[in-house]
């Protein structure tokens, strides 16, 4: 049966979970662009968990910190509806590197290297590697890959909609088998990475102290395993230049 915390005030609350609101803000700076600072997200996360303290209610019998962690994210997310998003520029730059990413390993048969990319797109490898760190917020779906072309608000891709088409796509037995097969092929250490954020849900301080590098190339070595598994899963992103969704059952 399900005790009430007796005695606990909103005030203890806050004190108790202050650090959940930063690692929740840690979490999401892979997943928003570099121009969201992230201790404006902690502020706002911080009157999130105040706000959920004020309001829980423990009869209910929910677990204040699963409550509080959902006003700490609605929290973040109506500060981000306000932010600047990705540049156009920049976005056109990661589809380009996706695009060249995808080419060189249909004609190398292996993944391409750092290097490589970037002499393919005539760049030094600094600049390359910029844009990579530009790319902050790059994700493997996004709901506008299932819209027309125009003007969308790319903060769909944090919604919680599980009726939205992006949500169907990764319950996609396919597609899930095909991301799999995506990510066995990532070279080493983007891999890691991936692991270590996705499924240990490490920050980005978190992994570079596992790899010992910094955050900055962090954020360049998860832009770059985005961009080879998007090329990968060209079948199910429609919205991207040439490419159709792959129905069911065709070949």
């Amino acid at each position: 049966m399900y005790k009430p915390d007796i005695g606990v005030t909103p005030e203890d609350r806050v004190h108790q979970f202050a650090p959940l609101v930063k690692r929740i803000a840690y979490h999401f700076m892979t997943k928003v662009p570099a121009s969201v600072d992230v201790e404006d997200l902690i502020q706002v996360g911080l009157i999130g968990l105040m706000e959920a303290a004020h309001n829980f209610d423990a009869s209910q019998g929910a677990q204040f910190e699963t409550y509080a962690s959902q006003r700490i994210r609605g929290a973040m997310l109506d500060f981000l509806r306000e932010a600047d998003w990705m540049p156009r520029n920049t976005r056109r730059n990661l589809r380009t590197i996706e695009a060249t990413i995808q080419r060189m390993e249909q004609r190398l048969g292996r993944p391409a290297t750092e290097l490589e990319i970037a002499g393919e797109m005539n760049l030094p490898l600094a600049d390359y590697q910029q844009m990579l760190d530009d790319a902050r917020g790059y994700q493997l779906i996004y709901y506008e890959d299932y819209e027309d072309e125009g003007e969308h608000s790319q903060l769909d891709r944090f919604a919680a909609d599980t009726e939205a088409n992006p949500f169907h796509a990764l319950d996609d037995a396919d597609f899930r088998k095909h991301l799999k097969q995506g990510i066995d092929m990532l070279p080493e250490r983007e891999k890691l990475v991936m692991a270590l954020y996705y499924e240990q849900e490490l920050n980005l301080k978190e992994i570079g102290e596992v790899l010992a590098v910094t955050e900055s190339r962090v954020c360049q070595l998860h832009s770059q395993a985005i961009a080879r598994l998007r090329g990968q899963l060209t079948d199910w992103l429609p919205a991207n230049p040439g490419r159709k969704r792959k129905a069911k059952g065709s070949n």
